[in-house]
């Protein structure tokens, strides 16, 4: 079950979907997921509710309501078409950490009173260049956030950034999880590892798997990329952390 919302930001009205297992009962805990740099989309939807039927209310936004409503990519295009990725990128290049920022505030805001969420502590998933949003929410929203988790994530460490988040994941008290894509060009293994020695120096609870042989972008059913067998342990290793966690 889902059903559309306004959640009111600094930036604007987010447009965004909350699910539900058809047999819900009163409040479940809550978990926010950020879809991928294609935006909204059926797949999306469809993955949204498959962690839902595990017990829980999920929240998912429009990264990209500054720029456009709902569905982002246009009907029969793909969001690796190169006529539509610059668009996606523009839309993206708004996002900065301090835009990300503001929206996590409106959708805990929006989690503490819509009738779906439970009280008390969130998980958070994302996505390709979202697996960043999920790290960074629960680094700006420790006592909040228990579980955060990222798969087939992008640029989670470039050398030289001054935004990485290896300055902020210091402050994550939750769990992460981070499944990864095998030889996935937008997350190099330098990366990988500049960015788990920062949790673990940090004393963050957290695993780092590698999906062998899987591409990025290998949840996504639309993509050419998109693995049955990988996007199967996504949803289990997703599914044992949560539990875990809330």
């Amino acid at each position: 079950m889902s059903r559309a919302i306004e959640i009111p930001a600094a930036d604007g009205s987010i447009d965004a979907h909350v699910f539900t297992p058809n047999s819900a009962e009163g409040p479940l805990p809550a978990v926010v997921l950020f879809t991928d740099i294609g935006g909204l989309r059926s797949c999306y939807h469809e993955k949204a509710q498959q962690v839902a039927d595990n017990g829980y209310a999920v929240l998912m936004p429009n990264v990209y309501y500054r720029s456009v409503r709902g569905t982002v990519v246009p009907e029969g295009k793909s969001f690796r078409d190169p006529d539509v990725r610059p668009t996606l990128f523009g839309y993206a290049g708004q996002l900065t950490p301090e835009a990300q920022s503001r929206d996590f505030a409106a959708l805990l805001k929006c989690i503490d009173e819509e009738p779906e969420f439970a009280d008390g502590k969130i998980g958070v998933v994302g996505y390709c260049m979202t697996g960043a949003f999920a790290l960074r929410m629960a680094a700006e929203h420790p006592s909040r956030v228990a579980a955060a988790a990222g798969f087939h994530s992008a640029n989670l460490a470039p050398a030289g950034d001054p935004n990485s988040l290896v300055y902020v994941v210091g402050s994550i008290e939750g769990r992460v999880y981070l499944g990864h894509a095998d030889k996935d060009e937008l997350l190099p293994p330098d990366q990988i590892a500049r960015l788990d020695e920062a949790l673990a120096k940090a004393g963050v609870h957290f695993t780092t798997e590698l999906y062998k042989g899987a591409a990025h972008g290998f949840t996504a059913k639309d993509a050419p990329s998109y693995d049955a067998a990988a996007d199967a342990l996504h949803h289990k290793r997703l599914a044992m952390l949560l539990e875990e966690a809330l």
